[in-house]
């Protein structure tokens, strides 16, 4: 199948350095994101008090 893609890739004109751009591309931004899971309590519930109780 890779051998496939490399003439593929051939083809289309897509070169070697251009691969390896991807490749680290991928590595980049491909990493997991932020984590949402604190998101799912609504925003005035996250928010800390500002009017100082007496």
């Amino acid at each position: 199948m890779k051998r496939l893609q490399q003439w593929f890739d051939l083809i289309a004109g897509i070169s070697h350095d251009e691969q390896a751009r991807l490749e680290r591309a991928r590595a980049i931004f491909g990493a997991s994101g932020p984590d949402v899971a604190a998101l799912q309590t609504p925003a005035c519930w996250r928010r800390r008090t500002r009017v100082a109780r007496r």
